[in-house]
């Protein structure tokens, strides 16, 4: 939008769907997967979402910067951490996310499951305590 003063509405979800990696686009450029958001009875955005593989690299981006390094430097325990953040977010849900995280990470597909059967046996040794 340009020259005219952006909708409010349109600017209260922007940092959501930069979040997301995905693009506002004019109600009426919308595909059929585009989402379209109303307000007050009047179409006044889309939301066209990325592809599932763009937002695991779109988020592998934002662990790296959030670390400061690129994440193959981290210590075991920070790949670790990044590997839980991954499955909370669903990274590995997409096809061959284990892997792109392993690739990020410097580390072997192997090594990744390894982290995600650590923390499963960890889960489960402390869902049998209580």
């Amino acid at each position: 939008m340009t020259g005219a003063a952006e909708h409010p509405f349109r600017a209260a979800v922007r940092p959501l769907v930069d979040a997301m990696g995905g693009e506002l686009v004019e109600p009426g450029e919308a595909r059929a997967d585009d989402v379209v958001l109303s307000w007050e009875g009047r179409e006044v955005v889309a939301v066209r979402l990325p592809h599932l593989s763009d937002s695991l690299d779109r988020i592998l981006a934002e662990l790296e910067r959030r670390h400061g390094v690129p994440l193959a430097e981290l210590d075991r325990r920070a790949k670790q951490s990044v590997v839980r953040t991954l499955e909370a977010r669903g990274a590995f849900s997409v096809r061959h996310g284990v892997e792109t995280v392993a690739a990020a990470l410097g580390v072997s597909r192997f090594t990744v499951y390894n982290y995600l059967n650590r923390d499963a046996d960890r889960e489960n040794t402390t869902r049998s305590g209580e």
